[in-house]
Order: structure tokens, then C-alpha cells, then sequence
């Protein structure tokens, strides 16, 4: 999987370079960046799912034009949707966005958007989706 994630990000990173040097059209490259996608879903969801930490599990990945979608399970235990939804949204929302900034760089640079969406392990009722683009992380000033 490595392998494959090392080589998604060879290919992103050419791809930057060949758009600063206007070396290939712009629906050339969208395209290119469309089927890295695909074989980055391809690979990671040969392991899924998978745990996260004692609460999460990531239990799916998939993609929409030139957006990788994560979907994660989070074991609520004793607390309600609602209170989940109410009381930590803005604390995960906070370190999500930082993370996915941080660590996902290449990704935004070629036009990716991630997006990241969280159910509740027992009702699988949505609790939260933060979604970030390399001009959110630059608004942020996570980047």
C-alpha cells in the first residue's frame, strides 16, 4: 500500500510541475489526478475496515470526480448523536482540518478535495463532515 500511496504522490508532484510549466492541458492533468484516485481507493480499501483508535474505525474510502471521500465510524458509547454532534464537532472539526492540511499537502496542491465524514457506529446516522481544499487550509493558515 505504500508502494502505491509513495507513487500516487510521485505522479501529484509531476503533475504540479507540469502545470507551473504548462507542459500538458488542464483536462489532462484533472484526468491523470482522476485515476491516481482511484487506485489510491483501490488500495486503501483493501484493508478496511480499520481501526483508527478505542472509538473510530475507518470504514470506507471512496471518490467523486476529484474528491477522496473517508468515511469513519465513531462508538458514541453512552452519549446521544446529538451530543456528540453539539458538544465535539467544533473540537474535531478544529484538529481535523489542521490534520488533513498538515499531512495531505500533495493531495490539495493537485486539486484534491478530501473530505472526511463521520457516523455513529450504532444508528450509522451522520454526526459531522468537514471537507477541505488547499484554499481552505490557506484561509486557515494551516498550510
Amino acid at each position: 500500500m505504500k508502494r502505491v500511496l509513495l507513487f500516487a504522490l510521485l505522479l501529484i508532484m509531476t503533475t504540479l510541475s507540469a502545470i507551473e510549466k504548462r507542459e500538458f492541458p488542464v483536462d489532462k492533468l484533472k484526468e491523470q489526478n482522476r485515476e491516481i484516485i482511484k487506485m489510491v481507493v483501490k488500495e486503501i480499501s483493501k484493508d478496511l475496515p480499520q481501526k483508527v483508535d478505542k472509538y473510530t474505525i475507518m470504514s470506507k474510502i471512496r471518490d467523486e470526480n476529484l474528491t477522496l471521500i473517508y468515511t469513519f465510524e465513531i462508538n458514541t458509547g453512552a452519549k446521544s448523536d446529538e451530543s456528540v454532534i453539539k458538544e465535539d464537532k467544533p473540537r474535531m472539526q478544529k484538529a481535523i482540518s489542521r490534520g488533513i492540511c498538515q499531512s495531505s499537502k500533495r493531495f490539495l496542491e493537485a486539486g484534491v478535495t478530501l473530505s472526511y465524514e463521520y457516523l455513529s457506529a450504532s444508528t450509522k446516522k451522520e454526526l459531522f463532515t468537514f471537507t477541505m481544499t488547499q484554499k481552505k487550509c490557506k484561509e486557515l493558515r494551516y498550510d
